[in-house]
Parts: structure tokens; sequence; C-alpha cells
């Protein structure tokens, strides 16, 4: 399987189309998905912060499953506030653990989830900028957030990415592709920064 293709699809969706993906799971295994909500349960907070914690970073190896538990069903309010109470409790950022205590295709997953609901333009700002750095160009990533953020985000994104990098979007991809394939995607990005 391409993971970092269904990390993508999974972590960019909308509400609308989520619900349509959990629908169909929930259907096919009997179980649901995130709270979209907005509620936060300061008690709740505190002992997801620290059930990380005790998942991760304060026992040898990882409770995967509690990772997953909180991380995949708790709404984006409440875990913005369990990153900041872990912080406090952890002295590390929650993505310095995830790093520390995790690997491959579930580090990366985890790490999606994070990245998105903190700052999901600068998510993709950051997946768009290792698609081109280097030699080479991960066309499949590069087309897929292209196109697929192209009429909801892209202007947020293009702001991430010059922000991020020193850079805009657009003067990146004209530098590193060429052609039709050049043309498609500077009218998908929108103008230059």
């Amino acid at each position: 399987t391409d993971e970092d293709a269904i990390i993508s699809i999974l972590a960019y969706r909308n509400t609308a189309q989520r619900q349509e993906i959990r629908t169909a799971y929930k259907s096919s295994t009997g179980r649901g998905g995130r709270d979209e909500g907005n509620y936060l349960d300061d008690t709740l907070m505190r002992q997801d912060a620290q059930d990380l914690y005790e998942a991760g970073e304060k026992r040898w190896g990882t409770d995967e499953v509690k990772f997953l538990s909180i991380l995949c069903s708790r709404n984006r309010n409440h875990l913005l506030h369990v990153f900041d109470e872990y912080k406090r409790i952890s002295q590390k950022d929650i993505e310095q653990s995830i790093k520390s205590e995790t690997s491959g295709s579930f580090e990366d997953a985890l790490l999606a989830i994070v990245k998105c609901m903190r700052n999901k333009p600068a998510f993709f700002a950051e997946k768009l900028y290792k698609s081109m750095k280097g030699l080479g160009t991960d066309d499949s990533t590069l087309i897929r957030v292209m196109v697929s953020r192209a009429e909801i985000d892209m202007l947020d994104i293009r702001a991430n990415f010059k922000r991020l990098y020193g850079k805009s979007l657009y003067s990146f991809i004209k530098g590193d592709t060429s052609g039709d394939y050049r043309k498609v995607l500077l009218i998908l990005c929108g103008g230059d920064d």
C-alpha cells in the first residue's frame, strides 16, 4: 500500500468527506471516528495528556492503541489543549515524543494527525516542499496535494510555504517542473506571492 497516500487522503478530507468514509468504515467494521465538535472537558483533556505520556515517554515501548484512540477520536480544540498539557507534563513537544517513541508509517500517520490539527495549510506546505526539494520530484504527492487543495485552501498553503521556506510555492514549482506539467501546476497554484 501507499501509506503516504492513505495518510494524506485521510488527514485532509473535510468533515463531510470524512463522514462518508467513516460511515462506510463503520458499516464494514462497526467502529466510528473523530468527534467533530469543539467541546473541551478540562478533566478529560488532562487525563488524555497524562495517558499519552504514560503510553509513550514514561514506559518501555509504546502503547500504540492509546495514541490512536486519543489522536483519532478527539476534536481539534481538545487535541490542541492536550498537546499543550502534554508538553507541560513531559517537558517535550508531542511531535518530539512521537518521533522518539514510534517509527515508520505509524510515526508518519501520527505526525500527520498532529500537524494537521495544529495547522493544516502548513502541513500541506511541508508536503509540497518535500515533494520538490533536492534531486527529483515526488510527482504523485505534488499532483495529489495541488489538485486536492487547489479550491480549498491554496492561498493559505501558499502563505505558509513562503513563511516556512522563504520562497513562493509558485517559484518553487516553476524551478522544479517543466512543460505542460508546469503550466497546469502553476494554474492550480493560482499565482505568485
